[in-house]
């Protein structure tokens, strides 16, 4: 089921309050309706089933090692767990990592972009306002994914909703109601212990 305007104008209208350096507040959301998702859904799995090359605007980490190699392992397995794919059955976990492209049949997706010219810190303030989005969805009962995938292929997607080459994009964010008898809804990443993100001196 679609998300009402006035929600989502509510959603960006608390998010938009997040704060930034300078208070530059570089971000900017291009959100598609239902009917522009459903084309833009069938538009990107064909494009990503061809695609041979990463087209991100922001490089994405070459490896992942060590803890950080271990707690994406980790989710992974729990999320295949949660739906029921053998960890060798390659052609289920292909399967499921396509439903990011799919933006996991929700109705709407926002397109997250930062300025060029404002670098690295432009996309630390958008982080503050990516997280106010979550937490205004969720307040407002609307179930939210924020999606790096999508930025795998960052260059069609902004080349399909016609953003200029002066931003660079961050994330998308797949929004709706969620199916909350699906699977996939019930699984829960892990956190590490308190001790090993904060330090008192």
């Amino acid at each position: 089921m679609p998300v009402a305007t006035e929600v989502i104008e509510n959603i960006v209208e608390i998010a938009r309050k997040s704060a930034s350096w300078c208070n530059v507040q570089p971000w900017h959301l291009v959100i598609a309706s239902a009917e522009t998702t459903e084309r833009f859904r069938n538009a990107l799995v064909e494009h990503a089933s061809h695609a041979t090359e990463v087209e991100s605007d922001i490089p994405f980490p070459p490896e992942y090692r060590g803890a950080f190699a271990d707690r994406r392992r980790d989710a992974g397995y729990r999320l295949y767990e949660a739906l029921g794919i053998e960890r060798g059955d390659k052609g289920r976990r292909t399967s499921q990592s396509f439903e990011n492209f799919r933006m996991f049949g929700a109705p709407h997706v926002a397109i997250v972009t930062i300025p060029v010219e404002l670098g690295t810190y432009a996309a630390v303030d958008c982080g503050s306002f990516i997280g106010s989005f979550l937490l205004a969805a969720h307040a407002h009962g609307v179930s939210t994914t924020p999606q790096a995938a999508l930025a795998r292929h960052a260059k069609y997607i902004r080349s399909y909703f016609g953003i200029g080459d002066d931003r660079q994009m961050v994330c998308g964010i797949a929004f709706g109601y969620a199916d909350v008898e699906h699977p996939v809804n019930r699984f829960r990443t892990s956190r590490v212990a308190l001790n090993e993100v904060m330090q008192l001196v």
